[in-house]
């Protein structure tokens, strides 16, 4: 018998007269506006320019919401084309379903292009946000959780997450707690922030490593996290294709942090570069 659980919410969507306010999204805005702050004062402690970070997240942020759905859409085709399914819902983005892979992968090179833009070093600009994205990811987690959804495996812990009938997977009719993976992943993405942050400031982390730490670790909670998930997905080998891509993208990060520090130690200067989305064009070739 089962003493306490996490409750679920009733509804993650209020409405405004007619206007629906949906909580999934208020999470993404939210998490948005935390990583710019943490990355703005992160750049300024480096001696950059206090909009820099917020006006190449202009690009970054709609970069990475189309990258993340993408993503979703490709590996969880069935939902929208499949038999029974609706094309037209992969473009319902405030339902539920951003692939992180696929939005740090766009939202990269939407930061890519405009720090190029901004005479910015990228790799610097992303050591910045790194430890922001983390608790935006955190943040964004609670978005699953007021839509009962990405939740884990059936369990009786005293923090077993309750999920509505109709939410239930097939086969799952008579379960009524499960794992709540969303607040897992939070908590981790938290600790992840708190690790770069902290490495940051005790060893040299310039040239992208604070960034590569940031996704080394993610990748790691990531994997274990994603193996306790009971929702469909693609598998390979016995694993679902979340938990190798973990593992490949693991892989690259340690292997970049190993790399970056013999070929690129310390912490490179951005005072010199950071010339503003003003700045004359031969000035940023310059820079």
């Amino acid at each position: 018998m089962q003493l306490a659980a996490l409750p679920s919410p009733s509804t993650g969507v209020l409405y405004l007269g007619p206007v629906p306010l949906r909580a999934y999204a208020f999470c993404i805005i939210i998490g948005v506006f935390v990583a710019v702050w943490l990355g703005t004062r992160r750049w300024v402690a480096r001696g950059g320019k206090k909009e820099t970070v917020a006006d190449i997240a202009i690009w970054a942020v709609p970069f990475g919401l189309v990258g993340g759905r993408i993503y979703h859409v490709i590996t969880s085709p069935d939902a929208y084309f499949g038999e029974g399914g609706e094309p037209i819902k992969a473009l319902y983005v405030w339902e539920g379903g951003l692939g992180i892979w696929g939005a740090i992968a766009l939202g990269g090179l939407g930061a890519w292009i405009a720090c190029r833009r901004h005479g910015v070093s990228f790799p610097a600009y992303a050591d910045a946000v790194a430890p922001g994205i983390a608790i935006a990811q955190a943040i964004g987690r609670w978005g699953n959780w007021f839509n009962q959804e990405l939740f884990g495996r059936p369990t009786t812990l005293p923090w077993g997450l309750e999920i509505s009938p109709d939410k239930r997977p097939e086969g799952y009719a008579d379960v009524a707690t499960f794992h709540p993976t969303f607040l897992y992943e939070s908590l981790w993405d938290v600790g992840v922030a708190v690790l770069v942050i902290w490495a940051g400031a005790r060893f040299a982390m310039g040239h992208g490593r604070a960034f590569a730490l940031y996704v080394a670790a993610y990748t790691a909670g990531r994997f274990w996290i994603e193996y306790l998930r009971i929702d469909e997905a693609h598998q390979f080998l016995g694993l679902r294709l979340n938990n190798w891509t973990s593992v490949a993208v693991f892989a690259g990060a340690v292997a970049y942090l190993v790399i970056s520090a013999r070929r690129r130690p310390g912490v490179e200067d951005i005072t010199q570069r950071d010339t503003g989305a003003d700045a004359p064009a031969a000035e940023k070739a310059s820079a």
